[in-house]
Order: C-alpha cells, then sequence, then structure tokens
C-alpha cells in the first residue's frame, strides 16, 4: 500500500496537440518527484472544476524528475506555493 504525498501546483500549460486539454503539473517542494494531470477545458459555466493549490498523490504514481534545471524550476514553483497557499485554495 502506497503512501500519500503533498504534491503543489508548478505549472499549467495548454496542450499543443488537442484542443481544450488543460496540463497541470504537481511536484513535491523538493522538486525531485511530480504528478502531472490531463483534463480537458469546461464549456459551461455551470461544469466548473476547480484547481487546488496542492493534491496529494499516491507515492507510486509519482515521475521522478532526473533534470537538474527542472528539478530546481519544480522546487522553487512548488515551494512558493506552500508558502503563499493553503492545500485546498483555488488557484
Amino acid at each position: 500500500m502506497s503512501n500519500d504525498v503533498r504534491t503543489w501546483l508548478v505549472e499549467r500549460t495548454y496542450s499543443d496537440d488537442e484542443q481544450n486539454i488543460i496540463i497541470l503539473v504537481y511536484a513535491t517542494t523538493d522538486g525531485t518527484r511530480y504528478h502531472r494531470k490531463e483534463r480537458s477545458l469546461t464549456s459551461f459555466e455551470s461544469d466548473v472544476r476547480d484547481t487546488y493549490a496542492a493534491v496529494d498523490v499516491p507515492e507510486d504514481e509519482l515521475g521522478r524528475v532526473s533534470d537538474e534545471e527542472t528539478k530546481a524550476a519544480y522546487a522553487a514553483a512548488a515551494t512558493e506555493m506552500a508558502e503563499s497557499h493553503e492545500p485546498t485554495d483555488t488557484v
């Protein structure tokens, strides 16, 4: 059984390949682990889905960041998000 790991939003981009797809990347504050979520953008106001500052992800669903530049960028962004937001804040 895996343990959940707190990850913070570090990147939000729109897919170049498909219309109406948003890509959310959450990472640990040390920048070594990440979780990528893809979801479609909603077209109706009543169907809005919130994006939270942090999500808890099962450890076995996290990827490893091998690039040092990306690791440093993720660590900085995740730390800033953790210091300025509560996990359940919508961002």
